[in-house]
């Protein structure tokens, strides 16, 4: 049998790949705590400059006196004024680290397997996490979030794709969207905890416990079973998914997998095709533009709110929350055929943009078609894209290098990352500044996905060479046919050149 009717013998979803998929489902709030953690441990409190006199010879400086009862790495370090752009540079070097490790790990996962690879990112960002709360200085806390970056996008990555491993195929959409629902749960969970909590350092330990208990629980999970059949260890995929048809209840049941036709040394094609090859050059310029654009504004919009008049954890908390219902939402749409993939992104990023572009012109507070809640209906739309970009993009690389596409594109993701903590600081050039900057984002991205062909009910391409055949340029609308078929033939004519 292939492995996909091995998993419908012993259970697609079964009471143990619950329990598994419930672990690593949890893990999705400690790495929200992580990731939205210079929100609160950054902030900026109300100060004014008070001049002072010193000595005999009466020389006069400057005295920072904070008005707001704040306990953060700004009051501790005083980075204000000529100071301040180290709280929006500590953010940057996060997603810097979290770009490192894609590109570190990501590849390294599919050389010598998923678990060990998780493990050690998990180990070491609950280590260096530590380290961020006891840093004595603020070249030790910058260096952390570094630390902790790296080993954020190590990890990641490989808990995303565990947690569609472990189950059969038919419930992958459920898995990936679970486990975005819950990455939005917890930043309503950590801005609760910083409500609470209000010693920096204590936050940041705080934050940083659950971490622990969940690397204990990750160590008991097995290696994946898909990923051992593709590098050729056919055995011990079919070990675990013995014990997997044991533990949902279905007894002792044989497994034979049909051996694989890959071997543990073989190669696939690698992530320099992504550039070569016609088809697959156009649609990741596309895809990486469109998740550059997505992560801009998604952590643009969550980062702002620190920034918001009023109750600081509210807001942090309710740009958490306004995520959940986008969930469902583009579950709906993606699903219909008058919509599918394509149209529902594009329409979700145009939207947000849309709602950043009417922020300029209404009030910033005081009324319900507010400033701030059309910022909350832009981070709304652009959850919904972002989840819908996970499934698009992985439907539209061939099976042969889908795992190189989406590291490429979640490379590019990470750049807008690291831009997003400084967007919120162009207010000082003009208040609407860093909502033209998320609505020409989301805007121009959304019509550049309109670009890209659409998958729903059509048959992924295994191999490269299926990007050729007739057969599937027969199922993509006509523009986008025409539009491939042409860097096909440019292509063609400059080999025979």
């Amino acid at each position: 049998m292939d492995l996909e009717e091995a998993f419908q013998v012993v259970g697609e979803f079964g009471s143990h790949q619950k329990r598994m998929i419930t672990v690593l489902v949890f893990l999705q709030i400690y790495m929200a705590c992580q990731s939205m953690l210079i929100i609160l441990v950054g902030a900026v409190p109300e100060y004014h400059i008070e001049p002072v006199t010193e000595g005999v010879d009466g020389d006069v400086t400057q005295s920072v006196k904070f008005t707001e009862d704040v306990n953060s790495i700004v009051t501790e370090w005083y980075l204000v004024k000529h100071q301040a752009y180290k709280v929006n540079l500590a953010g940057s070097l996060f997603f810097a680290g979290v770009l490192i490790g894609n590109v570190l790990f990501g590849p390294l996962s599919d050389k010598i397997g998923r678990k060990p690879v998780f493990l050690t990112g998990l180990f070491f960002e609950v280590l260096f996490g530590y380290c961020t709360a006891l840093a004595p200085s603020y070249e030790a806390f910058a260096m952390s979030r570094l630390l902790v970056g790296v080993m954020n996008g190590g990890m990641a990555l490989v808990c995303f794709v565990l947690t569609q491993e472990y189950v059969g195929k038919s419930y992958w959409a459920m898995t990936g969207t679970l486990t975005n629902m819950t990455f939005a749960v917890g930043i309503s969970l950590f801005a609760a905890l910083g409500y609470y909590v209000r010693t920096w350092r204590n936050l940041a330990t705080a934050a940083n416990c659950p971490g622990l208990l969940l690397f204990l629980l990750c160590v008991t999970l097995p290696e994946s079973p898909r990923w051992l059949y593709s590098r050729g260890h056919s055995e011990k995929a079919e070990d675990i998914l013995q014990d997997f048809a044991l533990r949902n209840g279905k007894g002792r049941i044989v497994v034979k997998l049909r051996r694989a036709s890959s071997s543990p040394n073989s190669s696939s094609p690698g992530v320099f095709q992504l550039v070569t090859h016609p088809v697959l050059r156009w649609r990741t310029v596309v895809l990486m533009y469109v998740w550059y654009a997505c992560s801009l504004v998604y952590y643009g919009l969550t980062l702002s709110a620190s920034e918001d008049k009023g109750n600081r954890y509210f807001s942090v908390a309710m740009y958490g929350l306004v995520e959940l219902p986008a969930y469902p939402l583009c579950m709906y749409f993606i699903n219909k055929q008058w919509a599918g993939r394509r149209k529902s992104m594009a329409n979700f990023l145009a939207f947000a943009g849309i709602s950043c572009l009417l922020t300029m012109v209404v009030p910033v507070s005081g009324s319900l078609l507010s400033a701030t809640s059309l910022a909350l209906v832009g981070k709304l739309m652009v959850s919904a894209a972002f989840n819908i970009v996970y499934v698009y993009t992985s439907e539209l690389y061939p099976t042969v290098i889908r795992n190189a596409g989406l590291g490429v594109c979640s490379m590019s993701c990470r750049v807008g990352g690291i831009l997003a903590p400084f967007v919120p600081s162009m207010k000082s050039l003009h208040t609407s500044m860093p909502f033209m900057v998320f609505c020409l984002s989301g805007i121009s991205a959304g019509c550049l996905g309109l670009l890209l062909p659409e998958t729903l009910n059509k048959p992924a391409a295994e191999t490269l060479d299926e990007l050729h055949s007739p057969s599937y340029q027969r199922i993509l609308e006509p523009q986008v046919r025409l539009l491939e078929e042409k860097h096909l033939t440019d292509h063609n004519e400059d080999d025979s050149d």
